[in-house]
């Protein structure tokens, strides 16, 4: 299958460039910068170049394609201003890629955060939050999903809040820089709310197994550990960078700070079983060990 994919220069788009070529798709990919095109042509992949906010570029991939992946997000998580322009910005790419797919029964596998739902760990069947700080992002995904009666075989990989490779990666990334710039290892709330997470190298394979094999309007749970509490995630950096570890307010963590404070354990017992999707790699807190001081 020749493939179309967005960020695949990202810390999971390399790994799922890499999955694809591997299992004898090939792929084309957008690249906005010369580097960029460059690391892509060294992986194997063809560059297209052009940015997300680039809308033609985006129809061009994929109409050269047999199937789309989308992954490319603006994370610029400074304001609550520079995170809508980034959900508006995949809005409109995703709108444009599903628009470029109707009616022809390709793939479009596009990419979600797992929901949080109270008292228990989230299923594949548990709806995407359509409000709040990401809300923008369930609205679009839910409407890429219900294209299926159209013509579209579009699917959505819902991603724990830490896909991580070699310690770094998602929430529990972000609270590694602000660790390490602030001297404090912190976490909010009491720190006994539960984080999902999987290794990325786990997750591209479910983004491959997505491409292959999963029904339109169908969502999977690419969740390899269910929740680990964010203290102990903490406790893990603090140890690793020599810092102390204490709770912090949530507004520490800028438009994130509500997401960061909710406790959201996930399952993917669903996945698992449908896809035939095992995680084999390393949890997030025995990777969380390849933190270097």
């Amino acid at each position: 299958m020749r493939v179309f994919i967005t960020g695949g220069t990202g810390l999971i788009g390399t790994i799922v460039v890499a999955e694809l070529l591997t299992h004898g798709h090939t792929v084309l990919a957008l690249a906005r910068s010369d580097a960029s095109a460059a690391a892509l042509t060294a992986a194997g992949a063809e560059p297209l170049r052009g940015e997300l906010a680039d809308l033609d570029a985006v129809r061009a991939g994929a109409a050269r394609a047999d199937g789309v992946i989308h992954l490319a997000f603006g994370n610029d998580f400074s304001s609550p201003e520079a995170l809508g322009r980034a959900i508006a910005e995949e809005t409109a790419a995703l709108l444009a890629l599903g628009e470029s797919l109707i009616g022809s029964d390709r793939p479009l596998v596009t990419v979600s955060g797992t929901p949080w739902v109270p008292g228990r760990p989230s299923t594949e069947f548990d709806p995407l939050p359509v409000d709040g700080p990401v809300g923008g992002r369930g609205r679009t995904v839910t409407e890429i999903l219900g294209m299926a009666g159209k013509g579209l075989r579009g699917s959505a990989i819902r991603l724990p809040r830490t896909v991580h490779d070699h310690g770094d990666g998602g929430f529990a990334g972000l609270l590694t820089r602000i660790a390490r710039q602030t001297g404090v290892s912190g976490y909010p709330g009491d720190g006994t709310q539960r984080w999902p997470a999987v290794h990325a190298r786990d997750a591209a394979v479910l983004f491959r197994l997505a491409l292959e094999q999963a029904p339109a309007g169908s969502s999977w749970h690419a969740v390899a550990d269910e929740g680990d509490t964010v203290r102990d995630i903490a406790t893990v950096i603090g140890r690793r960078l020599g810092l102390p570890v204490q709770a912090v307010p949530a507004e520490t963590y800028g438009p994130l700070g509500p997401i960061f404070a909710t406790d959201q354990p996930s399952s993917s017992e669903h996945t698992r079983r449908e896809l035939g999707w095992k995680p084999v790699h390393p949890s997030l807190l025995t990777d969380l060990e390849n933190i270097g001081g």
